[in-house]
C-alpha cells in the first residue's frame, strides 16, 4: 500500500517546524518573483523576515479568484514559461478563466498528494481505477490519473460522459475504483439499474468523489446503489487541483495534506481567523507550489477544521465536508440557504431520487422558492393521495430545517436534466 507515513503521520511539532520553514521560503519567493504579491505585501507594511511563527500568517494579505483573473494569463506565475510544463484553467467561470501553471516539481508533488488521496480511498497497486473526471483543461482527470499511476494501479482514462461505454468497460475490465463527481456516480448507478446489471457481477469496491459539495445522505445513496465505499476528496485548481484533502477509511473528515498546504478558517464577512470547530470560509496557502504559489487563497467554500487525533494514525488536520459556498448561498426572505441542506432534507424523507432543482423567483417584493424533486417510479405511479402526502411531508421537512416555506413540485423520474460533470442545482430568476 502506498502510504507516505513519515509525512502523513509526522508528529505535530515536527510538522509545524516544516510548515514554518516552507512558509518563509514561499513568501520570500513571491515577494521577489510576483509583482502582484510584492505590491500587496508592501501595501500591508510587510517586510521579509516578518514571518517568525506560523501565527504570523495572519499578517499576510488574502488572494481571491478575481486577483487571478485580473492578472490573466500568466501574471501570477513566479517562474518564466520555460519552466512551466503544464497549464490548466479553472472550470465553470464566466469571462476570463483563472490560469494555473505547473513545473515538473509541481507535477511530482501533485502526483504525490493524489497518490495519498487514492490510498486514503482504498486504492492499491492492484486496483483498476476508472477515471471518469473530465480530462483536458479541467484538473480532475489528469490529477487522479497521475496519482493512480504513482501508486502503481491500472488506470482507465475514460474521462466524463459516454455512460454506456463507462458501464461496458466497468464490466469488461473489472474496475475496482471509480473516480468522478458524486452527481455522476448517481447517474451511473441509475444507468446500472436501467441496464439490468447485477451489482454482484461488478468488481467495484471504492469510489473517489469530489468537485462539488454533497451530503451524507447522498453518500449513503451512492454506497447502497453501487455497493461501494464512497470517499469525499477536495481540491481546487487555484491551489493545485484535486489532492488538497481527502477522507480516509474512517470517513470522519478530510485530511488536509499539511506538509503542502496550510488551511485556515476565517469569518467570511470580517476576514478574521476562527478557531478549530467553528464554521467559516476555507483559506489555503501553498507551501510547495513552484509555478504559481498562492498566499491565503479565499476558496469561498464553507467548512470547519478539526484537530482531534484520527483513528487512522494520520496527524494532519481534518476539514469537515464542504457545507456549501459563500457565493452559491441563496438568501431567500432573509434566510441563508445552501442547496446541500435541501438535498439532505429530501433524501431524509425518502421516496425521492437525488435529483432536484431549486427555482428562486420574486413576485412583487416577496421571494418564492420552488423545489422540483424527482420521485421514485413506484411512488409516481401510485395514487394521487400518496403523492400529496409525500409533498406535504417534504414541505414540512424543509420548513422545519430552514424555517422557510417552499412550493414543492414532484416530477416524474428523469425529467430533471442530468449532468455528466458538476450538477446544476439552482435557477435564480430574481432581478437583484
Amino acid at each position: 500500500m502506498y502510504w507516505n507515513k513519515p509525512y502523513e503521520c509526522m508528529p505535530r511539532e515536527q510538522l509545524e517546524t516544516l510548515q514554518l520553514k516552507r512558509l518563509q521560503k514561499i513568501v520570500e519567493k513571491v515577494f521577489h518573483n510576483v509583482p502582484f504579491y510584492r505590491q500587496k505585501l508592501q501595501e500591508a507594511g510587510f517586510e521579509l523576515g516578518d514571518i517568525k511563527t506560523l501565527d504570523d500568517i495572519k499578517r499576510l494579505p488574502f488572494t481571491t479568484k478575481q486577483d487571478l483573473r485580473d492578472n490573466y494569463p500568466f501574471g501570477m506565475f513566479s517562474l518564466p514559461m520555460s519552466e512551466i510544463v503544464r497549464v490548466h484553467v479553472s472550470s465553470g467561470t464566466t469571462g476570463k478563466p483563472t490560469v494555473v501553471g505547473y513545473t515538473r516539481g509541481d507535477i511530482n508533488n501533485w502526483s504525490e498528494v493524489m497518490a495519498r488521496t487514492l490510498t486514503c480511498g482504498g486504492a492499491t497497486k492492484n486496483s483498476i481505477v476508472q477515471v471518469a473526471f473530465g480530462y483536458g483543461l479541467f484538473t480532475g482527470g489528469l490529477g487522479a490519473h497521475y496519482g493512480a499511476e504513482k501508486i502503481g494501479a491500472s488506470v482507465i482514462p475514460i474521462s466524463g460522459g459516454n455512460t454506456k461505454r463507462q458501464l461496458m468497460l466497468m464490466q469488461d475490465f473489472g474496475t475496482t475504483v471509480l473516480a468522478c463527481t458524486p452527481s455522476y456516480a448517481i447517474y451511473l448507478a441509475e444507468a446500472v439499474e436501467e441496464a439490468g446489471i447485477d451489482l454482484s457481477t461488478l468488481k467495484l469496491k471504492h469510489g473517489i468523489f469530489g468537485a462539488e459539495p454533497w451530503s451524507e445522505r447522498m453518500r449513503m445513496e451512492i454506497e447502497k446503489r453501487l455497493g461501494i465505499k464512497a470517499i469525499d476528496i477536495y481540491g481546487l485548481s487555484e491551489v493545485i487541483g484535486p489532492g488538497v484533502a481527502s477522507e480516509c477509511q474512517e470517513q470522519n473528515g478530510l485530511h488536509v495534506f499539511e506538509d503542502h498546504f496550510i488551511p485556515e478558517i476565517i469569518d467570511p464577512q470580517t476576514g478574521e481567523p476562527l478557531p478549530c470547530g467553528e464554521k467559516g470560509e476555507l483559506v489555503f496557502t501553498t507551501l510547495t507550489k513552484e509555478g504559481i504559489p498562492v498566499i491565503r487563497y479565499r476558496t469561498r467554500d464553507i467548512s470547519m477544521l478539526h484537530d482531534e487525533e484520527c483513528a487512522c494514525g494520520r496527524t494532519h488536520i481534518r476539514m469537515h465536508k464542504v457545507m456549501g459556498r459563500t457565493d452559491d448561498m441563496l438568501i431567500i426572505r432573509g434566510v441563508n440557504v445552501f442547496p446541500s441542506q435541501i438535498e439532505s432534507a429530501l433524501l431524509e424523507v425518502g421516496d425521492t431520487q437525488p435529483h432536484y432543482l431549486l427555482i428562486v423567483d420574486r413576485k412583487g417584493s416577496m421571494d418564492e422558492l420552488e423545489i422540483q424533486v424527482e420521485v421514485s417510479r413506484e411512488m409516481f405511479s401510485d395514487k394521487v393521495k400518496g403523492l400529496e402526502g409525500l409533498e406535504a411531508k417534504i414541505k414540512h421537512q424543509i420548513e422545519s430545517l430552514l424555517g422557510l416555506s417552499a412550493k414543492i413540485k414532484l416530477v416524474e423520474p428523469h425529467s430533471i436534466p442530468r449532468s455528466e460533470g458538476k450538477a446544476v442545482r439552482v435557477i435564480d430568476k430574481r432581478k437583484i
